[in-house]
């Protein structure tokens, strides 16, 4: 049964991705704004919402590791594997503002999560700990990057407002379709993680292993087949957008809300997979400068730099 259900929620996943995809990008018509920002906003926070629910329970039962884990993990999956297959299938295209101010932003919430995490080697005593006042300056952070979002969807706006949209795109089926994708994309990332997870445990995995890979993988699904879906249907700005979008809130938000719930400890092994993620987000920044797109080459290098990462930590666990 365990084994139908995962394939249940995988179809789920797939075919939610699909609506999510076709209705987000007509409602980027239909608002006048660049795909870039609905991928930013709407898809990333949408496909984030597994990483939200996994992290704030388990700040609430006081699980630190597996609430840090879990994003920090999530983010380095999406950094590699879903950015290197979405731009395997179709090179990504980048946009000037997402080279200067948005992959940016990600690779200043990743090193502002290192420093705050850094209290032992900063001060000299004490716990390495995440606290309640670090989440608050996380949602500030968050808060800066909605306004620059809303700011820059307005001023596009104004800038297209002769453009014309087909009468085929209508609010109220696009708003329908959206919501659909997004519930078979929560609903089908919950069943693959749990039924994932009790497989993994039937056959032997620490619990340890279990929140590196499963859990981590588990919750980027949602993202993973998202990206994929958007570079099928040559729609790379929302492919793009989303991996860069949940990343930032990942960091921003789901850790902002989850230390202010609980602080949280941060184990001493996490530091390596902090460093991981920052280099993995300059790497990404190098590649986008390359004639503004991520190719078929430089995906198959992220999807190896994943696979090395995996057998790295499953050594190390």
């Amino acid at each position: 049964m365990t084994y139908i259900l995962l394939i249940i929620g995988f179809a789920l996943l797939i075919k939610g991705a699909d609506f999510f995809v076709d209705g987000a990008s007509n409602i980027a018509r239909l608002l006048r704004v660049p795909s870039i920002l609905i991928g930013l906003t709407i898809v990333a926070f949408g496909t984030s919402s597994p990483e939200a629910t996994v992290s704030i329970i388990a700040a609430l039962e006081g699980n630190a590791d597996v609430s840090l884990g879990n994003i920090v993990g999530s983010n380095i999956f999406n950094l590699t594997l879903v950015v290197g297959l979405a731009a395997f299938i179709y090179p990504l295209k980048v946009q000037t503002e997402t080279i200067r101010k948005e992959i940016p932003f990600t690779l200043l919430a990743s090193v502002a999560l290192l420093i705050l995490m850094s209290d032992v080697a900063l001060v000299g005593f004490g716990d390495n700990l995440i606290t309640r006042s670090d989440g608050f300056i996380f949602l500030l952070f968050f808060a800066v990057f909605m306004y620059y979002v809303i700011e820059v969807a307005l001023k596009s706006r104004h800038s297209s407002s002769d453009e014309s949209v087909p009468r085929n795109v209508k609010w109220g089926k696009n708003v329908l379709i959206t919501v659909i994708g997004l519930a078979g994309i929560i609903i089908g990332g919950d069943m693959v993680v749990t039924n994932a997870t009790e497989i993994a445990y039937a056959l032997g995995m620490s619990e340890a292993l279990v929140g590196l890979t499963i859990i981590a993988i588990g919750t980027s699904l949602p993202e993973l087949v998202t990206s994929i879906t958007a570079a099928l249907k040559k729609e790379s700005e929302i492919a793009l957008g989303n991996i860069v979008g949940s990343n930032i809130f990942n960091i921003l938000f789901v850790l902002g809300a989850s230390s202010i719930i609980s602080p949280l400890a941060v184990n001493t092994k996490m530091y390596i997979d902090i460093y991981v993620m920052i280099i993995l987000t300059v790497v990404l920044l190098i590649f986008s400068r390359t004639n503004y797109r991520i190719g078929k080459r430089e995906g198959m290098l992220l999807a190896i730099a994943y696979i090395i990462y995996l057998v790295y930590i499953i050594i190390r666990n």
